[in-house]
């Protein structure tokens, strides 16, 4: 007779757990998965040339002052500035050609006075001259060409033209436009699949291979990605066909950014009648003008505009876009010397300050070398994503083959109630930014027709 041996309670064989009930976001993983893959893949040539010109940008700043250096400080500082109106007198006697535009007055002590002409032959028509004249002496110590209202001169110019639409005009800015458009949804994709990882996947230590990169790929979007929603909100907001619906918003509801009024109240005729034509000096002249816009707490630095006609005012606004910002305003009547409308940067809406802070904070103006040191880090870490995802795409393939697709059908493994709502606030969002809708579109009809082929082709060859 045998004895059948005893068995503990722990030795019982316990029911399988059962597994964890699936996450009803997790359909949409593939889909995101898909999407993110194939908008990386094409659109990442464009954040290519976007970030390493974005990267020479950022840098401009610096090299700005160091190639400039002779023509933006003065040689010595003096014991007084000499009056406004004899340093654009000098410059114009070194520049007899075009108008005065603007003056803008030196800002610090070693700082030079830049007197702006335009409608001069040879330069740019959307670009001035700046013409740098010692406030100490009134020797013109050159002058070079200027765009903007940040005052960027050759260099940076240059650079920022490249940045913006790599020097081909307004057919070039869609680049841009592109690139900033796709940049949100291509971070917003990563960070979900990030997330949506279990965490034991997400590590990079201890790993090798396609695991590796994946890891790498994924911690350095995860950190860069407020960068990179904030680079893609900015730089829509003055982009070509998403910038001008932005702006149709915003004037709907009131938050445009406003100007001080430059129309003259009472006679004026004749007010310019002493001014040779070009000159900036309009009735009581440039000093006072200066003088009556220091009244209204207009500190440095400034730029004086003369009127545009003889029913017009002077108009002097602070140009400072570090932090804090300078942005008041004030007009001057030319024939009296008074302030007939002030303008302050505090009473802007906010919708308009918001845009203000977020275009220098995007251009590296707003916190001065620390805000282009930032740019440049974010500039740095989206071209090691974009060099680590191909990375990624090569390892996903077989032998030398690049990386095989991402399988079709994704969408159809999402529910309707969550599948309808976002196809509704994807049309939205392409409707104002066409160059994410219309890409977006024409790929799901090629995915469409692609798939409807292979469909075919895969039903004659089960037939044959």
């Amino acid at each position: 007779m045998s004895i059948a041996p005893s068995t503990t309670k722990d030795e019982v064989p316990q029911p399988a757990a059962p597994a964890p009930a699936p996450s009803r976001w997790a359909p949409l993983r593939p889909l995101v998965l898909r999407l993110h893959f194939y908008a990386g893949l094409f659109v990442a040539p464009f954040l290519l040339v976007a970030a390493l010109t974005g990267f020479l940008y950022a840098g401009a700043f610096q090299a700005e002052k160091i190639v400039y250096r002779d023509e933006m400080t003065v040689a010595a500082v003096g014991d007084s500035k000499l009056p406004l109106s004899e340093q654009v007198a000098a410059a114009r006697k070194a520049h007899p050609e075009g108008t005065v535009s603007a003056i803008r007055p030196s800002p610090a002590a070693d700082a030079t006075t830049r007197v702006l002409l335009s409608g001069v032959k040879g330069v740019d028509p959307a670009h001035t001259l700046a013409v740098f004249v010692d406030p100490y002496t009134g020797k013109v110590r050159g002058a070079l060409e200027q765009y903007g209202s940040t005052g960027a001169l050759p260099l940076r110019t240059w650079i920022d033209e490249f940045h913006r639409d790599l020097h081909l005009g307004e057919n070039g800015r869609l680049y841009s436009e592109f690139a900033a458009s796709w940049l949100w949804v291509i971070a917003g994709g990563g960070i979900v699949l990030w997330f949506s990882r279990r965490r034991a996947l997400r590590k990079v230590r201890g790993t090798s291979g396609r695991r590796r990169t994946l890891g790498l790929h994924g911690s350095v979007g995860v950190w860069a990605a407020a960068g990179f929603f904030f680079l893609s909100a900015t730089g829509l907001t003055w982009s070509t066909y998403a910038g001008a619906n932005i702006d149709e918003l915003r004037t709907s509801l009131g938050q445009s950014t406003p100007s001080v009024s430059a129309a003259a109240g009472g006679d004026h005729s004749g007010h310019g009648a002493s001014a040779s034509a070009g000159d900036a000096e309009h009735g009581v002249g440039l000093d006072k003008v200066l003088a009556a816009a220091r009244a209204e707490g207009l500190g440095d630095p400034v730029e004086i505009v003369p009127p545009a006609d003889e029913s017009s005012t002077y108009v002097v606004r602070q140009v400072q876009r570090s932090w804090p910002e300078k942005q008041d305003s004030v007009a001057v009547d030319p024939t009296s010397g008074q302030v007939t409308d002030t303008l302050r940067f505090a009473h802007y809406p906010l919708l308009a300050k918001l845009t203000r802070w977020g275009i220098d904070l995007h251009t590296g103006v707003l916190f001065g070398l620390v805000n282009q040191i930032a740019l440049m880090l974010l500039a740095l870490s989206l071209v090691l994503l974009i060099v680590l995802g191909y990375r990624m795409w090569w390892q996903r393939g077989r032998g030398l083959a690049f990386g095989r697709p991402i399988p079709r059908g994704a969408w159809q493994q999402v529910p309707p109630q969550l599948l309808v709502p976002g196809v509704v606030v994807v049309a939205v969002l392409g409707y104002f930014v066409p160059l994410l809708g219309i890409p977006l579109a024409g790929f799901i009809v090629a995915d469409v027709i692609l798939g409807e082929i292979a469909h075919r082709r895969g039903k004659r060859n089960a037939t044959a």
